[in-house]
């Protein structure tokens, strides 16, 4: 729409400035207030085209220019990774091992080979010897790791020292196992060989090491996995971190739960590698092992005396022998329950063969202690049944009976997902547990190193609280 143009005014006759409010009547513009209103129009211009420049800076230098600022960050987080592993491998638990006299070590495998008539006498090259299998080759293993170079010891919780100087912890890697057997099962005109001997020279080798007497071998580690084993000696062993099946033969003042790391017996059947399955299990219950016990396993023959008659129940005498295993791992594989009774201790390497084999364990053992409670829960890979209870007749089977395929498969997936911590050639399996449960012992040594230099001796006939440690839970069954 167009306007009519208005009237040129005469030349030299300035035009007629708008009306002004009346509230505003009073204000005048001024040339000068005019200049100063567009000096203000072009300060804003120049502050907008000034962070428009800014805003175009940042895009180009953000999408096309090197990126140095981002490259300075990884160096940074790089740098601080690297830190962070140094600070990592630093806060391992450190441990030496003792180079002991070839005795305590090699020695006995060579005896134990002699009694047999495998060596005439002992060998130049060590490596030529093999540790005999038997269920407490335990010790054999966690020798074996700390003998390996630290760069093969990936995913280890302790790492290896060479100078005693900087160790938190000292192992002493004797074969107090094997030395028990040297003599068992040999011929009868046998190499003559002391277990009671090696015993007592080893402690009086130990009590003249400058390491041992500086905090009573308290911060030591011992390995004694079978129930027997350095038990002539363990008054002068007791203050040592003790690696134990059970603490079945020894007193509350010599072992415990506080102190001390219950580690898995070394199975003897071979590893069932399958998926999880019911319908290839047609054994209801297996059991096969020595029937006369002493002591907590007397339990054994009233068992067999109950089950013997009961139908798709396996339960049978046996040994521990090549054809026995062999038996033994098919009996496993091919059945749904286990039975783990006690023997001359509350534990029983049957447990561990059962646990391999995805054959749920059923435990008649009232005094039992675990391996590696704080991270497995028992009741979700096993049945608990009270002594009392299992040798009621009829009342173990028909409890058995009445579990389910499907509980019984859910038993099976939790064992599967707990086997690598029962088998000890395992990358990741016993040894570095056995490492684990150890390493978090440092802070109470630490506690009793500290306890004993500030406390005055004093005799009493209760046990020292470093050692107390009794089992005061109620039967649990998990059924």
């Amino acid at each position: 729409m167009n306007r009519k143009p208005k009237p040129i005014s005469p030349p030299m006759t300035p035009p007629p400035l708008p009306p002004i409010p009346s509230s505003q009547s009073h204000k005048t513009l001024t040339p000068i207030s005019l200049m100063a209103r567009k000096s203000s129009l072009l300060k804003q211009t120049l502050i907008v085209l000034a962070l428009f420049i800014l805003a175009v800076y940042a895009f180009v230098n953000t999408f096309y220019s090197p990126p140095v600022a981002a490259d300075a960050d990884t160096t940074f987080n790089k740098l601080s990774q690297q830190n962070s592993n140094i600070e990592f491998k630093s806060s391992k638990v450190k441990v030496y091992m003792y180079n002991l006299p070839r005795k305590f070590t090699y020695g006995i495998i060579e005896q134990h080979s002699m009694a047999r008539g495998g060596l005439v006498g002992p060998v130049a090259d060590v490596s030529m010897l093999k540790y005999p299998g038997h269920q407490h080759m335990g010790e054999w293993y966690v020798f074996s790791d700390l003998s390996r170079p630290e760069s093969e010891r990936v995913g280890s919780p302790v790492v290896k020292v060479t100078d005693p100087g900087e160790a938190d912890l000292f192992f002493v890697p004797v074969f107090s196992s094997l030395s028990l057997v040297v003599n068992v099962g040999g011929p009868a005109a046998a190499h003559r060989y002391g277990d009671e001997e090696m015993q007592e020279e080893l402690v009086e080798w130990l009590e003249q090491q400058k390491y041992w007497r500086r905090n009573n071998g308290r911060d030591h580690v011992i390995i004694a996995g079978d129930p027997n084993a350095m038990l002539r000696v363990m008054d002068r062993i007791k203050t040592a971190v003790l690696l134990v099946s059970d603490f079945g033969r020894l007193r509350v003042d010599q072992g415990s739960l506080v102190k001390d790391v219950v580690i898995p017996y070394s199975h003897r059947i071979s590893t069932y590698t399958g998926d999880p399955r019911v319908d290839n299990r047609n054994t209801l219950l297996f059991f096969m092992g020595n029937r006369y016990r002493k002591e907590g396993g007397k339990i054994r023959d009233l068992l067999f005396n109950i089950l013997e008659t009961e139908e798709d129940v396996v339960i049978k005498h046996g040994t521990q022998s090549r054809e026995s295993r062999r038996a033994a791992t098919q009996g496993m594989h091919t059945s749904k329950f286990c039975l783990n009774p006690a023997g001359d201790t509350p534990s029983a390497c049957r447990l561990f063969d059962a646990i391999v084999s995805l054959c749920v364990p059923v435990i008649v053992s009232d005094s039992i202690e675990l391996p590696f409670e704080d991270v497995i829960d028992y009741r979700k890979i096993a049945v608990f049944v009270e002594t009392s209870a299992a040798i009621k007749p009829g009342f173990l089977i028909s409890t058995l009976r009445a579990v389910t395929p499907d509980r019984i498969l859910e038993y099976q997936r939790e064992l599967k997902k707990v086997q690598r911590y029962f088998i000890y050639d395992h990358p990741n399996g016993a040894v570095n547990e056995i490492w684990r449960e150890v390493s978090q012992k440092l802070p109470l040594i630490k506690i009793m190193i500290n306890r004993d230099k500030r406390l005055v001796r004093r005799e009493s006939s209760e046990p020292v609280c470093s050692s107390l440690c009794t089992n005061q839970s109620g039967l649990i069954t998990s059924l």
